[in-house]
């Protein structure tokens, strides 16, 4: 089986800015990008999976994970689980930074 990616330009590194959220659209789809005080960037899906959502670029973050602003449900950035007593998943996606420019890798 053939897998294809596609790897689209959606930010400026240095233009991100740090322990907050930042929205971009691609393919229809709206992804939030977390840059963390060590520098590392971070894509996943932009909707709470509480029933009634959240938008996490407006949560807060804390290390590596986000809370959601409605219900301050912890998401981890780096798997998109939900942390315990909770339960759910957000979709993440490979993110590549090169020179300056931050890349979403889609398969």
């Amino acid at each position: 089986m053939i897998v294809t990616k596609t790897r689209t330009l959606v930010a400026n590194y240095s233009n991100l800015p740090v322990r907050a959220g930042y929205a971009v659209s691609v393919d229809g789809m709206e992804i939030a990008l977390f840059k963390v005080t060590n520098g590392t960037v971070f894509g996943i899906e932009n909707r709470s999976p509480h029933p009634k959502g959240g938008v996490l670029t407006e949560g807060l973050v804390s290390g590596e994970y986000v809370f959601c602003p409605v219900y301050d449900w912890k998401i981890s950035l780096a798997d998109g689980k939900v942390q315990a007593p909770d339960e759910g998943q957000v979709k993440t996606y490979q993110v590549e930074v090169e020179d300056n420019n931050v890349y979403i890798i889609i398969i």
